[in-house]
């Protein structure tokens, strides 16, 4: 095992994150040392990377940063019982306190003492990475180390998506980023019978169609109320999964939402907004969900029956393949959407 590796490292806190060589990581107690075979770039380090206020008030640097990947076992730690040398894991990345009211109440996605990998504790934009045994997912060893990468986003969309009934209902993804894309995959293999997606970046909107989504709409080119207000014979989408967290797109969302809709929100913006929750939440008697994480492990064995029977395939959506120190390169893509899902290879 080396001494040292290479990792993308947040250093300070401003703008920008560098490759550095670093120590390996000991492996402690009831964890496990896993060798990152993929590592695939989130919109959470786009926020990390840009230093918005969100990353300001949560992030202390310095920090590997990156949540999302796969790799083999390398080291088990004391304690260690149910893996072994060689597997092929990917995570959870919410470690919770296991005694909290929500972890004792089968709530431990939002366990209130969560610590995230990449985000309150070092991640994986590096060659190893520590993962407590207890959130390990084990892999079929002949998974793509790609695929496997992306299950922990995949997850974000299997979370929203299905947290409601989908068959035969009409709906709205407003921003179709890689978790966008996700869920329109996912509501077509739910049984939803229009899926609606909403995006400005022309290339997302093309990997949208190819997702199986219905319509696209571009809303700088196309008032997004009136056309949906229009092919829905002007009852509004029953289900709204924002996956954007862009102001306009929230409201857009909201108005075109019928009276007793389902919202589903996911994305996060990166400053606190305005929503009428008069006329778009009360007065439509709509029910509203906010989603953070997977729901554990209910939402992994989901995101295995989806991706094993085929039902979405999230081939297209991995774009870009690229190594560790491209990173930089691939938090450009992300930036400008000109990509679907990054993939790392260290």
């Amino acid at each position: 095992m080396p001494d040292t590796m290479r990792a993308v490292v947040k250093q300070t806190a401003a703008p920008g994150a560098e490759m550095a060589r670093v120590a390996v990581p000991k492996v402690r107690p009831e964890q496990v040392l896993v060798k990152v075979l993929a590592t695939s770039i989130c919109g959470t380090d786009l926020h990390i990377y840009q230093w918005d206020p969100w990353a300001a008030s949560r992030v202390k640097p310095p920090l590997i940063f990156g949540h999302e990947f796969a790799g083999e076992v390398v080291e088990l730690g004391e304690g260690t019982s149910h893996l072994k040398v060689g597997d092929h894991i990917s995570a959870e990345t919410h470690i919770v306190c296991g005694v909290c009211h929500q972890c004792r109440s089968g709530q431990r996605h939002i366990c209130q003492d969560v610590s995230i990998i990449g985000v309150d504790q070092p991640g994986c934009f590096a060659e190893y990475a520590t993962v407590p045994e207890s959130n390990a997912w084990l892999n079929p060893a002949d998974m793509p180390a790609d695929v496997a990468s992306v299950q922990e986003p995949f997850g974000n969309a299997v979370h929203t998506a299905l947290s409601t009934e989908l068959v035969a209902k009409s709906v709205l993804v407003t921003g179709c980023g890689p978790i966008g894309l996700m869920a329109v995959g996912i509501a077509k293999a739910a049984g939803a019978t229009l899926v609606i997606g909403t995006e400005v970046v022309p290339y997302r909107l093309e990997l949208a169609r190819t997702l199986g989504a219905d319509l696209v709409i571009n809303p700088l080119e196309t008032d997004v109320v009136t056309e949906i207000t229009a092919c829905t014979n002007g009852t509004g989408v029953d289900v709204l999964l924002e996956m954007s967290g862009n102001p306009s797109a929230i409201a857009e969302g909201f108005s075109v939402l019928r009276c007793g809709g389902y919202a589903a929100l996911l994305g996060i913006p990166s400053r606190p907004i305005e929503l009428d929750l008069a006329n778009d939440v009360v007065f439509k008697g709509a029910t509203v969900y906010g989603v953070t994480g997977r729901r554990v492990w209910e939402t992994w064995y989901q995101t295995r029956a989806l991706l094993d029977s085929g039902a979405v395939d999230v081939g297209p959506i991995i774009t870009h393949r690229l190594p560790l120190e491209e990173f930089e390169k691939g938090i450009e893509l992300m930036r400008t959407g000109q990509c679907g899902k990054v993939v790392l290879l260290p």
